[in-house]
């Protein structure tokens, strides 16, 4: 069964969620292509139209164990980013892992952030799940900001984590749990609302 995933009607002060769609593959493809500098060694974005084709089959609302959103500008429909949840495992877990990555010229604008906390709301309001975790390379100052901001959890260090750009990374490893987010997502609603007026 497919993964449920919000509608843009489900959209925040700045940006909303959606699926990706295969109509989204030249504007995706040419943000990832922009974004080359801003992702480094941090992330790899789908670069190609194959692995376009790959990425939407994946996150594009069809396998039950993923689910994958692009953060929408509400002003201009532009791409400011990519959420992933991936390897949704039900039963005693009820868990996934996030992964994200911001589109220039949209980095650091608070786009991410706006756009987690929407996924969070997701996580736990509508995939009922338990626990989110992140996994951010220690390098990776902003990335660590982000997840601080949003009040994940630090819960410890994995040593050669994942490969990415052809060398095992290190990742500090953070978790958010549907009871703390209980606790904080009106702390980000206000702060959504409050820069939304500014």
């Amino acid at each position: 069964m497919p993964t449920r995933v919000p509608s843009p009607s489900a959209a925040g002060p700045r940006v909303h969620l959606r699926s990706p769609h295969p109509a989204d593959e030249a504007a995706f493809l040419r943000a990832a292509r922009a974004s080359r500098r801003l992702h480094g060694a941090w992330a790899k974005a789908p670069a190609t139209r194959a692995q376009f084709a790959a990425f939407l089959g994946r996150f594009g609302g069809r396998v039950p164990t993923h689910a994958g959103f692009l953060v929408v500008r509400n002003s201009d429909g532009a791409f400011a980013g990519v959420l992933n949840f991936s390897e949704i495992v039900r039963g005693a877990f009820n868990s996934a892992y996030l992964g994200y990555y911001a589109f220039e010229p949209h980095g650091g604008e608070g786009y991410m952030t706006d756009g987690i906390a929407q996924a969070l709301d997701v996580a736990f309001r509508r995939l009922r799940l338990h626990r989110v975790e992140v996994n951010v390379q220690p390098s990776n100052a902003r990335s660590l900001a982000l997840v601080a901001r949003l009040g994940f959890t630090r819960e410890g260090y994995s040593r050669r984590y994942v490969k990415i750009a052809g060398r095992w990374r290190d990742h500090v490893r953070y978790a958010m749990l549907a009871e703390d987010w209980a606790l904080l997502r009106k702390q980000h609603a206000a702060r959504l609302k409050g820069r939304a007026k500014s």
